[in-house]
């Protein structure tokens, strides 16, 4: 296993030990505490555990090279781990906002909301403390690995820290303000609910980008050709298709050079500009060069 991913593997298994310690913690703390918010935000870490196997299994997949049925790697697979968090992630934010709405209509039908205990309160201020640091955590190193699927990982760690948050202003209301006040407690998870709906469908963009092989941005492409045209005896980059494969990216492209030049003074210039664009790229760019002849005038 390479290096990167064996990275990835440590920063998911810190995160999967700390799931873990929360799951059991939250639930106790739901069930002694009679909070139904906390066993609903134990449940939620209970789905933060299951995208932290999902990372596993398919970073481990991705790190694979290349064989005769996949010439361009597996890289994808990473792509579709984080597919997979962010659909997880939509269907958790579905479950607390429906969760929330029943509970406030519940409310407004004259229904008492029970009150829940201290130890519940401090299960959900524990939380928001790990799950913070466990997404700044893991997010640096997310950016640092050029990994999406730890990216999009520390994003469902936010998601649950948002969660807790929910959970603490409902319980911590209902116990200091008494129990006209329980009603924060599925206000806050509507709120929450409706934020992790739109973190969900974000990290969906991207990965369905990738996944239906979507162009570089207009700004990534412009400084392709901007290097290709930085070398004097090369003009007119054109045809240039790219995409992402995982943590890399692809570039073709067709420029043109003097026609009477000899073949080895063309491959070494080819060789030069895949090498620069891979400096620039990343070391693993996967560069199609298709030299022509400049057009006689």
């Amino acid at each position: 296993m390479m290096n990167r991913e064996k990275e990835i593997y440590k920063v998911t298994l810190v995160g999967g030990a700390g799931n873990v310690a929360l799951l059991a913690f939250k639930f106790i703390a739901g069930v002694l505490g009679h909070s139904s918010a906390m066993i609903a935000d134990a449940i939620h870490s209970l789905s933060d555990f299951i995208t932290d196997l999902v990372v596993l299994v398919f970073v481990g997949i991705s790190a694979k090279p290349q064989d005769t049925s996949h010439d361009y790697g597996h890289g994808k697979y990473e792509t579709m781990a984080t597919l997979f968090i962010g659909l997880a992630l939509i269907a958790v934010a579905i479950g607390i906002f429906v969760s929330g709405g029943m509970k406030l209509a519940a409310w407004l039908g004259g229904e008492q909301l029970p009150a829940p205990g201290r130890l519940a309160l401090w299960a959900a201020l524990v939380s928001i403390v790990v799950k913070e640091l466990l997404f700044r955590y893991t997010v640096k190193r997310g950016k640092e690995l050029d990994s999406q699927a730890l990216v999009a990982n520390a994003w469902h760690h936010r998601s649950d820290a948002l969660s807790s948050i929910g959970a603490a202003i409902g319980i911590g209301g209902a116990i200091l303000l008494g129990n006209r006040w329980t009603v924060l407690d599925p206000i806050a998870s509507i709120v929450v609910g409706a934020m992790l709906v739109k973190v969900a469908i974000d990290l969906l963009q991207g990965s369905f980008s990738e996944l239906t092989d979507h162009s570089l941005s207009d700004e990534a492409e412009r400084e392709i050709e901007a290097i290709i045209q930085s070398f004097p005896d090369v003009s007119e980059p054109h045809n240039l298709r790219t995409r992402r494969i995982g943590n890399r990216i692809a570039i073709e492209v067709h420029v043109r050079m003097d026609g009477e030049l000899p073949l080895r003074v063309v491959h070494d210039r080819a060789s030069a500009i895949e090498q620069r664009l891979r400096d620039h790229f990343g070391k693993n760019t996967l560069v199609t060069l298709h030299m022509e002849p400049t057009k006689e005038k």
